[in-house]
């Protein structure tokens, strides 16, 4: 997909913000709620789900607006450290950011410090979450290794299929440590079998009380 150019703010379901592209005829999340999204799906079923005390390691497929490493940085805690590593190949303005206008639903202060921290480092947010944003390509670069959680949050298949090849799974199933889990909003049935095949054991589970019915988790 290339940088897109015609981006609109549009109110979803839940009060909350998302982002659509006119290019490819994409919102960034879930028309029936951003911040339920966010909260069920990544924050959830993912990071709460496989917390454990001890510091994991959390790859985000895309940073797109911040919302799903801000809710996440808000529930980290002595109990749930994280280092979060967000891939971005298209980061957005601060302008598109401040429009969003998400202060009245999540932390400003947290969601400010993830953007204003520096890409290529490792950046503590809080005693507790540390992000590290590397703008980069995660269908041809080095993807990190030793990774605990996935937030899968690319555009749809439809939109942008590449995003959901074989190969593209196979690669990040390899950096993965056992017992590492993966949860998107996408629960077709092809996406499902594929990640099956390459060797991850996938169910499906209950969405965000918004209309979405199932999503997927997929553990190594």
């Amino acid at each position: 997909m290339k940088a897109p150019h015609h981006i609109e703010v549009e109110r979803t379901a839940d009060g909350s913000s998302t982002l659509y592209i006119k290019e490819i005829d994409e919102h960034y999340h879930s028309v029936k709620g951003a911040i339920s999204e966010s909260n069920h799906i990544y924050r959830d079923c993912a990071f709460l789900y496989r917390s454990n005390g001890k510091l994991l390691r959390l790859l985000e497929i895309g940073l797109g607006t911040g919302l799903n490493a801000t809710v996440t940085a808000m529930t980290a805690d002595a109990s749930h450290p994280v280092h979060y590593i967000a891939l971005e190949k298209y980061p957005l303005s601060q302008d598109i950011l401040t429009a969003l206008d998400y202060s009245s639903l999540v932390d400003a202060n947290l969601f400010d410090a993830i953007h204003a921290a520096p890409w290529e480092q490792a950046t503590a947010i809080t005693p507790y979450f540390t992000i590290e944003k590397r703008k980069c390509d995660y269908l041809t670069d080095a993807l990190p290794q030793g990774i605990d959680i996935v937030y899968f949050d690319a555009f749809a298949p439809e939109k942008q299929p590449e995003m959901w090849t074989e190969e593209a799974f196979t690669r990040l199933y390899n950096t993965l440590n056992k017992d590492a889990i993966l949860t998107t909003y996408c629960a077709k049935g092809n996406i499902r079998r594929l990640l099956s095949h390459i060797g991850f054991m996938v169910e499906r589970i209950a969405g965000p009380c918004n209309g979405k019915r199932e999503i997927l988790r997929a553990s190594k």
